[in-house]
């Protein structure tokens, strides 16, 4: 027997399977850059009456801007990208080489589900890959793309990874197929719009939208660069911000970041409050930004994870964290109250108060009223820095009208004391700095060299 021939065959048979996977990872990474790993791995399937051409999965490594990452790549040409214990052991082999090497992986998904034939067998595996996922998340950055169609138990690898990636008009993603979720409610939905990005919207699980895989590798590059280069050069330091006074709005404040810097995180979700990876002054940053324009944010349970799910990944890359304050507190309505927003900003404590090592910075440039001031200003909560603009706006309430109706159950508010007590001028901010509370008072126009100097100090 000519081995030789024989591997020739074998390698042309499992190329033409995977033809079309092998050119989706050649479109992620580094030109001839993927050295493949486990490929001549087979199992049959009585139920498919078929081989498991490379267990339906493509794993190995490559590089991206010649930086290292181990690829896991489902095959969707391999009876649907369907889902086996040996795909989940090859896969787990993979991971464990990422784990050894500290290199963080990339998954490019498309599946329908679990081969069924396999039973239990399959559960098993799929519940060890989970828990080797769940392993890495400390160790290594885990990168998810939804590379067409994901559906079952494989879709909470979602859960998991630090950044899920969606294709626009290609990504669907969804605990079971959208055809039984859709008849189970009596309606009968196309796929996109149960599992579609903007289908999502009530979720941190779309954290970038991508047109195709190309931007894909354009922002996983631009995140690796944002959460492991603490520092590059910055040619503008003292540069002043005029505009901000003369219009000093959420888009207005985007401008203190490095010019092409920001990277907008869960985009499609609770747009009232932004999250951005960015740089100002060349120092990589992690930035929340309150869009509440001149009412300010009220806080429920969608923005509410929102934060938390951004103040978990500031958390574990170790960034500075700025945040720009313009929020009231938690919104009054029945439905916010019969939530878990007690529970979530409970958490969002718990994971502030753990960022000991990244440096806080509070920038109120709109109001920080109540527990907005007390979550996102109060040198109590651990921020390093506490700055406000000279036109925000602290208090206990948002004038005397909030107070009426805050304190109206005693019958004792006296509606005049209150006008005067939460009148324009008795909300400026100088008040809160006569006690120590904001370390300075600032021009809007100044706020990136103070930002400048305190990241400086921060990151000595």
């Amino acid at each position: 027997m000519d081995k030789i021939k024989l591997l020739k065959e074998r390698k042309e048979r499992l190329l033409a399977v995977g033809k079309g996977i092998r050119a989706e990872i050649d479109a992620l990474v580094d030109k001839s850059s993927f050295v493949e790993l486990s490929a001549f791995s087979f199992s049959e399937s009585e139920f498919y009456d078929g081989t498991a051409e490379g267990e339906g999965v493509v794993c190995g490594f490559a590089t991206i801007d010649d930086s290292p990452f181990y690829i896991v790549a489902q095959n969707a040409a391999v009876l649907s990208g369907g889902v086996s214990k040996a795909n989940c052991e090859k896969i787990i082999k993979c991971l464990e080489q990422a784990e050894k090497s500290s290199t963080s992986v990339i998954y490019l998904l498309s599946s329908q589900g679990v081969r069924i034939g396999e039973g239990v067998n399959v559960l098993e595996g799929i519940a060890s890959l989970f828990v080797k996922a769940t392993q890495l998340k400390d160790v290594v950055t885990q990168y998810l793309i939804v590379n067409g169609e994901v559906y079952g138990q494989v879709a909470l690898l979602a859960s998991i990874c630090d950044f899920n990636f969606f294709i626009d008009k290609k990504s669907v993603l969804s605990y079971a197929s959208p055809l039984v979720i859709t008849a189970a409610g009596g309606q009968n939905l196309p796929k996109e719009k149960v599992g579609g990005a903007s289908a999502l919207n009530k979720t941190e699980l779309v954290t970038f939208t991508v047109k195709d895989l190309a931007e894909a590798a354009s922002k996983i590059k631009a995140v690796k660069s944002l959460t492991e280069e603490a520092l590059t050069d910055c040619e503008e330091l003292n540069a002043s911000l005029p505009s901000l006074n003369k219009k000093c709005d959420a888009k207005a404040v985007l401008s203190v970041f490095d010019k092409g810097s920001a990277l907008e995180l869960f985009e499609g979700a609770s747009p009232e409050i932004k999250c951005y990876l960015a740089r100002v002054g060349g120092i990589s940053v992690a930035a929340t930004v309150f869009d509440g324009g001149a009412e300010g944010v009220k806080l429920c349970g969608e923005n509410v994870n929102k934060l938390n799910a951004f103040a978990y990944l500031v958390w574990k890359f170790n960034i500075p964290y700025v945040t720009f304050v313009n929020t009231l507190g938690i919104e009054e309505k029945p439905e916010v109250a019969n939530s878990n927003i007690i529970l979530d900003l409970g958490n969002y404590i718990d994971i502030l108060n753990g960022m000991e090592g990244c440096g806080k910075i509070s920038v109120v440039y709109g109001k920080a009223i109540g527990l907005g001031y007390t979550l996102f200003a109060a040198k109590s909560m651990g921020y390093d820095y506490s700055y406000a603009f000279a036109n925000a706006k602290i208090a206990l309430f948002d004038g005397a009208q909030g107070a009426e109706i805050e304190l109206a159950t005693d019958g004792k508010a006296n509606k005049a004391k209150l006008a005067e007590k939460y009148a324009d001028e008795n909300s400026d901010p100088v008040n809160a700095a006569k006690n120590g509370y904001i370390d300075n008072i600032i021009e809007p126009a100044f706020v990136r060299q103070y930002l400048i100097a305190s990241l400086q100090m921060l990151i000595k």
